[in-house]
């Protein structure tokens, strides 16, 4: 069985979507291949930004500072619940497509499931400046992989077309969102969904696996979820 996770790097809610999908995957007793493809949320950021996480969310949804304050303890909420521990405060906003280049060499590597974990938790919770060469050369290193080997894709357009390529994809399948999963290329689970979720379509996945069943989205009731107009995040307080 393979899953296509499309996420982007500066989506909180795609890493608790990770979270919850590995721990579905506990309790599948299958062969499972996980593949993360790459998905700018916003592929015109800059690299260096002005603002913090609470003055774009404020703008983005028209609120001031505290209620975005407030919709980020929402998120910080959902990712305790998944053992994440999303630090806002110190949350420095950029372009995240050379973290998506160099993930894709770490997948050629057979270091994709470290390097992604890294690249979250580098920027969501350790306040690294993940559009910044240097730093991203230090993860990648710390990641396992070759600083020098990384430091020439960072330097060319290695994998860029491969990040597009995903991109691309995503657009063909009618992604709109991120976290999305794609299961076989049957099923998709749109939104970082909850852990019975993706169990239950990964049993049915798998029972239906020598079937003809048409391509599906499964919802349900936590459709936690990022695209380029920001987070299905919980209300905040008038």
């Amino acid at each position: 069985m393979k899953i296509e996770v499309w996420s982007d790097f500066a989506c909180p809610f795609c890493y608790v979507g990770k979270r919850r999908l590995e721990e579905a995957l506990t309790s599948f007793t299958h062969g499972v291949e996980v593949e993360y493809k790459s998905f700018e949320l916003d592929p015109n950021a800059a690299t260096d930004v002005d603002s913090n996480v609470y003055e774009l969310l404020s703008k983005k949804y028209g609120a001031s500072i505290e209620q975005a304050k407030n919709m980020a303890r929402g998120m910080k909420d959902h990712g305790a619940q998944v053992g994440i521990e999303f630090n806002f405060d110190d949350n420095i906003p950029t372009n995240t497509f050379n973290a998506h280049r160099l993930s894709k060499l770490a997948s050629d590597l057979g270091q994709g499931k470290e390097m992604t974990e890294s690249l979250f938790k580098a920027h969501l919770t350790d306040g690294k400046h993940i559009g910044d060469k240097e730093t991203l050369l230090s993860i990648s290193e710390k990641a396992g992989l070759d600083r020098e080997e990384a430091a020439r894709v960072l330097e060319g357009s290695h994998f860029s077309e491969e990040v597009r390529f995903d991109e691309e994809e995503a657009r063909q399948f009618g992604i709109q969102g991120v976290p999305f999963f794609v299961i076989n290329r049957k099923y998709a689970i749109s939104g970082a969904q909850p852990v019975e979720v993706f169990a239950d379509t990964l049993k049915k996945v798998w029972e239906e696996e020598n079937g003809s069943t048409p391509f599906q989205t499964v919802t349900g009731r936590d459709n936690l979820q990022c695209d380029e107009n920001g987070c299905d995040i919980p209300k905040y307080d008038q």
